[in-house]
Protein backbone atom coordinates (compact mmCIF):
# COMPACT_ATOMS: atom_id res chain seq x y z
CA UNK A 1 0.00 0.00 0.00
CA UNK A 2 1.47 3.31 -1.05
CA UNK A 3 1.45 6.33 1.31
CA UNK A 4 -1.01 8.04 -0.96
CA UNK A 5 -3.44 5.11 -0.74
CA UNK A 6 -3.14 4.93 3.07
CA UNK A 7 -3.94 8.60 3.51
CA UNK A 8 -6.88 8.36 1.19
CA UNK A 9 -8.39 5.43 3.05
CA UNK A 10 -8.09 6.96 6.53
CA UNK A 11 -10.95 9.01 7.92
CA UNK A 12 -10.25 12.74 8.16
CA UNK A 13 -9.94 14.37 11.55
CA UNK A 14 -12.43 17.07 12.56
CA UNK A 15 -10.85 19.63 14.88
CA UNK A 16 -13.11 21.32 17.41
CA UNK A 17 -12.39 23.79 20.19
CA UNK A 18 -13.42 23.66 23.82
CA UNK A 19 -12.41 27.24 24.54
CA UNK A 20 -13.39 30.57 23.09
CA UNK A 21 -11.69 30.35 19.71
CA UNK A 22 -13.17 28.09 17.05
CA UNK A 23 -10.70 26.07 15.01
CA UNK A 24 -10.97 26.12 11.17
CA UNK A 25 -13.70 23.79 10.02
CA UNK A 26 -12.79 20.80 7.87
CA UNK A 27 -14.96 19.03 5.31
CA UNK A 28 -17.46 16.64 6.85
CA UNK A 29 -16.98 12.90 6.45
CA UNK A 30 -19.26 10.06 7.55
CA UNK A 31 -16.37 8.36 9.42
CA UNK A 32 -14.66 11.48 10.73
CA UNK A 33 -12.84 11.39 14.05
CA UNK A 34 -13.42 14.28 16.46
CA UNK A 35 -10.34 15.90 17.98
CA UNK A 36 -10.62 18.39 20.84
CA UNK A 37 -8.24 21.33 20.61
CA UNK A 38 -7.55 22.91 24.00
CA UNK A 39 -6.45 26.52 23.77
CA UNK A 40 -5.69 29.09 26.49
CA UNK A 41 -8.11 31.93 27.06
CA UNK A 42 -7.24 35.42 25.87
CA UNK A 43 -7.73 37.07 29.26
CA UNK A 44 -6.91 35.92 32.79
CA UNK A 45 -10.44 36.39 34.07
CA UNK A 46 -12.11 34.59 31.16
CA UNK A 47 -13.64 31.51 32.76
CA UNK A 48 -15.87 29.24 30.74
CA UNK A 49 -18.78 28.77 33.13
CA UNK A 50 -20.43 26.35 30.74
CA UNK A 51 -17.35 24.15 30.90
CA UNK A 52 -17.43 24.18 34.71
CA UNK A 53 -21.07 23.09 34.60
CA UNK A 54 -20.19 20.26 32.22
CA UNK A 55 -17.58 19.00 34.71
CA UNK A 56 -19.95 19.13 37.69
CA UNK A 57 -19.93 15.32 38.02
CA UNK A 58 -16.14 15.38 38.25
CA UNK A 59 -16.40 18.02 40.97
CA UNK A 60 -18.79 15.74 42.84
CA UNK A 61 -16.28 12.91 42.53
CA UNK A 62 -13.47 15.08 43.88
CA UNK A 63 -15.59 16.19 46.84
CA UNK A 64 -16.66 12.65 47.66
CA UNK A 65 -13.07 11.43 47.37
CA UNK A 66 -11.86 14.15 49.76
CA UNK A 67 -14.43 13.06 52.35
CA UNK A 68 -13.65 9.34 52.02
CA UNK A 69 -9.88 9.80 52.21
CA UNK A 70 -10.13 12.11 55.22
CA UNK A 71 -11.71 9.50 57.49
CA UNK A 72 -10.38 6.32 55.88
CA UNK A 73 -9.13 3.76 58.43
CA UNK A 74 -10.01 5.98 61.40
CA UNK A 75 -11.59 4.67 64.57
CA UNK A 76 -14.07 7.45 65.33
CA UNK A 77 -14.37 8.73 61.76
CA UNK A 78 -16.33 11.98 61.50
CA UNK A 79 -16.16 12.29 65.27
CA UNK A 80 -12.84 14.08 64.78
CA UNK A 81 -14.84 17.01 63.40
CA UNK A 82 -16.23 17.48 66.93
CA UNK A 83 -13.40 16.18 69.12
CA UNK A 84 -10.74 18.55 67.78
CA UNK A 85 -12.69 21.81 68.30
CA UNK A 86 -13.97 20.59 71.69
CA UNK A 87 -10.45 19.96 72.96
CA UNK A 88 -9.29 23.31 71.60
CA UNK A 89 -12.23 25.04 73.25
CA UNK A 90 -11.42 23.43 76.59
CA UNK A 91 -7.79 24.56 76.48
CA UNK A 92 -8.55 28.11 75.38
CA UNK A 93 -11.41 28.46 77.87
CA UNK A 94 -9.05 27.48 80.67
CA UNK A 95 -6.12 29.72 79.78
CA UNK A 96 -7.84 32.69 78.13
CA UNK A 97 -11.19 32.61 79.90
CA UNK A 98 -10.32 31.69 83.49
CA UNK A 99 -6.65 32.60 83.83
CA UNK A 100 -6.19 35.54 81.43
CA UNK A 101 -9.78 36.82 81.95
CA UNK A 102 -10.24 37.84 78.32
CA UNK A 103 -13.49 39.85 78.09
CA UNK A 104 -16.33 38.04 76.36
CA UNK A 105 -19.05 40.69 76.48
CA UNK A 106 -21.08 38.92 79.13
CA UNK A 107 -21.25 35.69 77.13
CA UNK A 108 -19.92 32.47 78.71
CA UNK A 109 -16.40 32.15 77.33
CA UNK A 110 -16.80 28.56 76.02
CA UNK A 111 -19.60 29.55 73.65
CA UNK A 112 -17.92 32.91 72.96
CA UNK A 113 -14.85 31.01 71.77
CA UNK A 114 -16.69 28.19 70.00
CA UNK A 115 -18.77 30.60 67.90
CA UNK A 116 -15.48 31.87 66.48
CA UNK A 117 -13.72 28.51 66.40
CA UNK A 118 -16.43 26.96 64.23
CA UNK A 119 -15.87 29.14 61.13
CA UNK A 120 -12.14 29.37 61.80
CA UNK A 121 -11.65 25.59 61.90
CA UNK A 122 -13.53 25.26 58.63
CA UNK A 123 -11.45 28.02 57.05
CA UNK A 124 -8.11 26.63 58.25
CA UNK A 125 -8.86 23.07 57.08
CA UNK A 126 -10.24 24.22 53.73
CA UNK A 127 -7.24 26.48 53.17
CA UNK A 128 -4.76 23.72 53.99
CA UNK A 129 -6.58 21.24 51.76
CA UNK A 130 -6.91 23.55 48.78
CA UNK A 131 -3.26 24.63 49.02
CA UNK A 132 -1.99 21.09 48.43
CA UNK A 133 -4.73 20.04 46.01
CA UNK A 134 -2.77 20.59 42.79
CA UNK A 135 0.39 18.86 43.99
CA UNK A 136 -1.55 15.89 45.39
CA UNK A 137 -3.22 15.34 42.01
CA UNK A 138 -0.12 15.97 39.90
CA UNK A 139 -0.31 12.60 38.12
CA UNK A 140 -3.85 13.29 37.02
CA UNK A 141 -3.01 16.83 35.95
CA UNK A 142 -0.16 15.68 33.71
CA UNK A 143 -2.25 13.02 31.95
CA UNK A 144 -5.73 14.39 31.27
CA UNK A 145 -7.43 17.73 30.87
CA UNK A 146 -10.08 19.11 33.19
CA UNK A 147 -10.58 22.55 34.73
CA UNK A 148 -7.84 22.70 37.37
CA UNK A 149 -9.91 25.06 39.47
CA UNK A 150 -12.10 22.10 40.45
CA UNK A 151 -9.36 20.78 42.75
CA UNK A 152 -9.16 23.70 45.22
CA UNK A 153 -12.91 24.15 44.92
CA UNK A 154 -13.50 20.52 45.93
CA UNK A 155 -11.36 20.95 49.06
CA UNK A 156 -13.36 24.01 50.06
CA UNK A 157 -16.72 22.31 49.51
CA UNK A 158 -15.79 19.05 51.24
CA UNK A 159 -14.96 20.94 54.43
CA UNK A 160 -18.60 21.92 54.80
CA UNK A 161 -19.41 18.41 56.03
CA UNK A 162 -17.14 18.83 59.06
CA UNK A 163 -18.63 22.28 59.59
CA UNK A 164 -22.14 20.81 59.64
CA UNK A 165 -21.16 18.14 62.17
CA UNK A 166 -19.46 20.65 64.47
CA UNK A 167 -22.43 22.99 64.02
CA UNK A 168 -24.66 20.50 65.84
CA UNK A 169 -22.52 20.91 68.95
CA UNK A 170 -22.96 24.68 68.77
CA UNK A 171 -26.72 24.27 68.75
CA UNK A 172 -26.46 22.09 71.82
CA UNK A 173 -24.33 24.72 73.57
CA UNK A 174 -26.86 27.44 72.74
CA UNK A 175 -29.61 25.35 74.33
CA UNK A 176 -27.44 24.56 77.37
CA UNK A 177 -26.56 28.20 78.03
CA UNK A 178 -30.13 29.31 77.24
CA UNK A 179 -29.17 31.88 74.65
CA UNK A 180 -31.71 33.49 72.33
CA UNK A 181 -30.10 34.48 69.00
CA UNK A 182 -33.21 36.25 67.67
CA UNK A 183 -33.49 37.44 64.09
CA UNK A 184 -29.70 37.75 63.87
CA UNK A 185 -29.56 34.01 63.19
CA UNK A 186 -30.86 34.74 59.69
CA UNK A 187 -27.51 36.31 58.83
CA UNK A 188 -25.63 33.03 59.29
CA UNK A 189 -25.84 32.01 55.57
CA UNK A 190 -24.23 35.31 54.55
CA UNK A 191 -21.30 34.91 56.95
CA UNK A 192 -20.90 31.26 56.00
CA UNK A 193 -20.79 32.25 52.34
CA UNK A 194 -18.19 34.88 53.22
CA UNK A 195 -16.08 32.22 54.97
CA UNK A 196 -16.37 29.84 52.00
CA UNK A 197 -15.43 32.60 49.55
CA UNK A 198 -12.47 33.63 51.70
CA UNK A 199 -11.17 30.06 51.84
CA UNK A 200 -11.63 29.62 48.09
CA UNK A 201 -10.01 32.97 47.24
CA UNK A 202 -6.97 32.38 49.43
CA UNK A 203 -6.82 28.75 48.25
CA UNK A 204 -6.52 29.86 44.63
CA UNK A 205 -3.45 31.93 45.43
CA UNK A 206 -1.77 29.36 47.64
CA UNK A 207 -2.53 26.31 45.50
CA UNK A 208 -1.02 27.96 42.43
CA UNK A 209 1.99 29.20 44.42
CA UNK A 210 2.47 25.75 45.95
CA UNK A 211 2.57 24.21 42.48
CA UNK A 212 5.31 26.66 41.48
CA UNK A 213 7.24 26.84 44.75
CA UNK A 214 7.16 23.91 47.16
CA UNK A 215 8.30 26.20 49.98
CA UNK A 216 4.66 27.14 50.45
CA UNK A 217 3.85 23.88 52.22
CA UNK A 218 6.45 24.69 54.89
CA UNK A 219 5.05 28.17 55.36
CA UNK A 220 1.43 27.02 55.71
CA UNK A 221 1.50 25.90 59.39
CA UNK A 222 3.03 29.22 60.44
CA UNK A 223 0.65 31.19 58.22
CA UNK A 224 -2.46 29.50 59.62
CA UNK A 225 -1.27 29.91 63.20
CA UNK A 226 -0.42 33.57 62.69
CA UNK A 227 -3.72 34.19 60.89
CA UNK A 228 -5.62 32.68 63.80
CA UNK A 229 -4.07 35.03 66.36
CA UNK A 230 -4.58 37.93 63.95
CA UNK A 231 -8.31 37.09 63.95
CA UNK A 232 -10.71 37.70 66.87
CA UNK A 233 -11.00 34.02 67.76
CA UNK A 234 -9.86 34.10 71.38
CA UNK A 235 -10.61 37.78 71.98
CA UNK A 236 -13.27 40.29 70.87
CA UNK A 237 -12.48 42.67 68.02
CA UNK A 238 -13.65 45.50 70.28
CA UNK A 239 -10.18 45.40 71.87
CA UNK A 240 -8.84 46.87 68.63
CA UNK A 241 -8.90 50.72 68.79
CA UNK A 242 -11.64 52.24 66.66
CA UNK A 243 -9.20 54.20 64.51
CA UNK A 244 -7.48 50.96 63.48
CA UNK A 245 -10.69 49.01 62.93
CA UNK A 246 -10.65 49.53 59.16
CA UNK A 247 -7.09 48.22 58.96
CA UNK A 248 -8.01 45.21 61.07
CA UNK A 249 -10.91 44.59 58.68
CA UNK A 250 -8.44 43.83 55.87
CA UNK A 251 -8.38 40.40 57.47
CA UNK A 252 -11.54 38.88 55.94
CA UNK A 253 -11.95 36.39 58.78
CA UNK A 254 -12.36 39.25 61.26
CA UNK A 255 -15.72 40.13 59.73
CA UNK A 256 -16.73 36.46 59.45
CA UNK A 257 -15.97 35.68 63.11
CA UNK A 258 -17.66 38.81 64.43
CA UNK A 259 -20.68 37.99 62.31
CA UNK A 260 -20.93 34.43 63.60
CA UNK A 261 -20.73 35.58 67.23
CA UNK A 262 -23.42 38.17 66.72
CA UNK A 263 -25.68 35.79 64.78
CA UNK A 264 -25.70 33.06 67.44
CA UNK A 265 -25.45 35.08 70.65
CA UNK A 266 -27.25 38.27 69.64
CA UNK A 267 -24.50 40.33 71.25
CA UNK A 268 -21.48 42.19 69.93
CA UNK A 269 -22.95 43.44 66.66
CA UNK A 270 -20.22 43.59 63.97
CA UNK A 271 -18.66 46.96 63.33
CA UNK A 272 -20.01 48.27 60.01
CA UNK A 273 -16.62 49.59 58.88
CA UNK A 274 -14.83 46.36 59.77
CA UNK A 275 -17.44 44.19 58.03
CA UNK A 276 -17.47 46.39 54.94
CA UNK A 277 -13.70 46.34 54.62
CA UNK A 278 -13.62 42.57 55.15
CA UNK A 279 -16.20 41.99 52.43
CA UNK A 280 -14.33 44.25 50.01
CA UNK A 281 -11.06 42.47 50.84
CA UNK A 282 -12.64 39.10 49.98
CA UNK A 283 -13.77 40.39 46.59
CA UNK A 284 -10.31 41.77 45.79
CA UNK A 285 -8.56 38.56 46.89
CA UNK A 286 -11.00 36.44 44.89
CA UNK A 287 -10.62 38.42 41.66
CA UNK A 288 -6.86 38.48 42.05
CA UNK A 289 -6.82 34.75 42.80
CA UNK A 290 -8.89 33.94 39.71
CA UNK A 291 -6.57 36.01 37.53
CA UNK A 292 -3.40 34.51 39.00
CA UNK A 293 -4.75 30.94 38.85
CA UNK A 294 -5.76 31.42 35.22
CA UNK A 295 -2.29 32.72 34.41
CA UNK A 296 -0.55 29.77 36.07
CA UNK A 297 -3.04 27.12 34.93
CA UNK A 298 -1.48 26.76 31.46
CA UNK A 299 1.92 25.82 32.87
CA UNK A 300 0.92 23.79 35.93
CA UNK A 301 1.23 20.47 34.10
CA UNK A 302 4.85 21.31 33.20
CA UNK A 303 6.06 22.37 36.63
CA UNK A 304 3.92 20.41 39.10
Amino acid sequence: MTPETKIANEAPVVVTSTMRESAPSLPSHPHATELTLIQPARTWLAWDLRELVEYRELLYFFVWREIKVRYKQTVIGAGWAVLQPVMTMAVFSLFFGRLAHIPSGGIPYPIFFYCALLPWTYFANALAGSTGSLVEHQRMITKIYFPRILLPLASVISGLLDFAIAFLLLIGMIVYYRLAPGFAILAVPFFLLLAVTTAFAAGLWLSALNALYRDVRYVMPFLIQFWMFASPVAYPSSLVPARWRWLYGLNPMAGVIDGFRWSFTGQGRPDAVLLGVSTAAVVVILLGGLAFFRRVEGTIADVV
